[in-house]
């Protein structure tokens, strides 16, 4: 049974005060329809930016209440399939972003998705359709979906797209999740504050881990194991990767933290998701194959 759930149901932060929309079971599969990321409110460059509502920025569908998930548990959120619309939209404009102290207004661009790319002027831009907002509710004071954290959140990571699986640490009872948005396209870093902004749809199925344990969220693909982490710099950032992705394998494989360091600094790969949000991102990215060379699954 696959459930659904319509874009009439949006939080603008994730927070454990947040009544449940959705119930499904652990091992559910749901197709979760979303807005844009300015939701759905530029429809044109005629569209005055600093007219919108700046109160309905970021929205995510939910939140999804997974029966059975409690706090310590892991949530796995599985990516069936991502859809996307046909018209993107960008914005830059004044202390936006890393060019935001050199420009004078803003500005927006409506970027139509055609044959399978987004058209920029007359440039063709190959897509790769991802998921910036997706998380569960903190522990604590809920957190703005514009920005990413322990919980998920806005981390906007390319990585985020169908095929990938997630890991989020579980704070709260049904753990209280919920997702936003979507790209068309976006580069690691997200530099001018916007990716190609556009609704669309994910289908995802969430599995209640019990036996696992995560701190900051974990994803993989079918090539790769990654920790994700967020903090104040992209330097912390970094630090809080690298080391739960190396005391993560030292637990697994029984190796000395000196040896898995050194086997990091040759085949882990230190890699920006993105520097404009309140927080910064980064992910540390680790090959498959050495899952196989350990003989032990990372995660999962």
């Amino acid at each position: 049974m696959t459930h659904t759930l319509s874009t009439e149901s949006v939080i603008y932060d994730f927070n454990k005060t947040h009544a449940q929309v959705k119930s499904v079971k652990t091992g559910e599969t749901i197709e979760i329809s979303t807005y844009d990321c300015f939701e759905n409110q530029i429809q044109s460059e005629d569209t005055e930016i600093t007219g919108i509502d700046w109160n309905r920025v970021n929205p995510a569908t939910g939140p999804i209440y997974v029966e059975g998930a409690m706090p310590g548990d892991v949530l796995k959120v599985k990516i069936e399939k991502l859809e996307i619309g046909n018209q993107g939209v960008m914005v830059v404009g004044p202390e936006l972003g890393v060019m935001g102290h050199r420009l004078k207004e803003m500005e927006s661009k409506v970027i139509p998705i055609q044959d399978g790319k987004a058209i920029f002027n007359h440039i063709e831009i190959p897509l790769n359709p991802m998921i910036g907002v997706i998380g569960v509710a903190p522990e604590g004071e809920g957190v703005s979906c514009g920005t990413p954290g322990a919980h998920g959140g806005n981390m906007d990571n390319k990585m985020i797209t169908e095929g990938a699986t997630l890991y989020f640490p579980v704070a709260v009872e049904g753990a209280l999740f919920g997702l936003g948005d979507f790209h068309a396209a976006m580069g690691d870093g997200e530099v001018s504050v916007s990716g190609i902004e556009v609704p669309g749809k994910a289908t995802v199925t969430l599995e209640v881990l019990k036996e696992e344990r995560v701190v900051q969220p974990m994803l993989e693909n079918n090539e790769v194991v990654t920790q994700i982490a967020s903090s104040q710099t992209l330097e912390e950032a970094v630090k809080i990767a690298t080391e739960l992705m190396i005391d993560r394998i030292v637990e697994k494989t029984g190796m000395s933290v000196s040896e898995v360091t050194m086997l990091m600094s040759a085949v882990g790969q230190v890699e920006i998701c993105q520097v404009v949000d309140p927080l910064m991102t980064v992910r540390f990215v680790v090959p498959k194959w050495l899952e196989e060379k350990f003989g032990v699954r990372l995660i999962g």
